[in-house]
């Protein structure tokens, strides 16, 4: 069965190669682009430009709205509102916390790319959740660097600290602090809050489709039309009805 971040052309999957063919396995261990899949990064992250940047492309398992006629509202969907979903209601991580969490838990034993986003959700309570494209291209990186090697193992990459990068963990311990614990403290975005607050909107309105009659779908219009009016207010600094 392929893994639930495998490559579409089986990259990630396991190895390639021909077992049987010693040439095939010429390079094994050579650094490969294709070791992990390049995801798109996550938003404020982008390991090959060295940290945060503006906007990024939706995750490529980011499934679109539509429209009142399914689980989204609008173009996009709500989960598509001011920015890529993908993290649950956790926090938004940097760069480095990503980078430290991977090292940290590769130095307790190897993992695999979902595992590493499980422990990373499990130790910060639920609060963070990193993405494949924040996971991947990270662990990519570290390879490069030598602090970490990727292996296929039962059909899968494995990463495991190389003797280097248990040596940089070790020298670097208060550097690297506890990412999970940092990510759980951290405020809440006010944004990820308002989109929880769109999805909620979201779904009455599509109860309201479904289900009510039509006097009170155009209500619910009318409710809907006064709201994106009072919100286009908020964005020009004029007050709205209520204030």
């Amino acid at each position: 069965m392929r893994h639930p971040h495998s490559h579409p052309d089986g990259r990630f999957a396991g190895p390639s190669f021909d077992t049987s063919d010693p040439t095939a396995q010429r390079g094994r261990n050579r650094r490969r682009r294709g070791d992990f899949p390049e995801a798109p990064y996550e938003e404020g992250f982008d390991p090959r430009r060295g940290g945060p940047r503006g906007a990024f492309p939706h995750e490529h398992h980011e499934h679109r709205g539509r429209g009142f006629g399914g689980p989204g509202f609008g173009p996009g969907g709500p989960r598509s509102f001011g920015g890529p979903g993908g993290r649950g209601p956790g926090r938004r991580a940097g760069r480095g916390d990503i980078r430290a969490a991977i090292l940290l838990l590769l130095a307790e034993e190897p993992m695999h790319g979902y595992q590493l986003i499980q422990q990373i959700g499990e130790r910060s309570g639920g609060t963070w959740r990193p993405s494949p494209g924040a996971i991947y291209p990270a662990l990519n990186l570290l390879e490069d660097e030598g602090l970490v090697a990727i292996t296929a193992e039962s059909g899968r990459k494995m990463a495991t600290l190389t003797e280097a990068g248990g040596t940089y963990v070790t020298e670097n311990a208060e550097q690297l602090g506890s990412p999970w614990e940092d990510a759980a403290n951290r405020p809440a975005s006010p944004g990820r809050a308002l989109r929880g607050a769109l999805e909620a909107l979201g779904a009455a309105a599509h109860q309201v489709a479904r289900t009510g009659t039509d006097q009170q779908a155009t209500k619910a219009l009318e409710v809907l039309d006064r709201a994106r009016r009072d919100l286009y207010l908020i964005l020009a600094g004029e007050a709205t009805p209520q204030d």
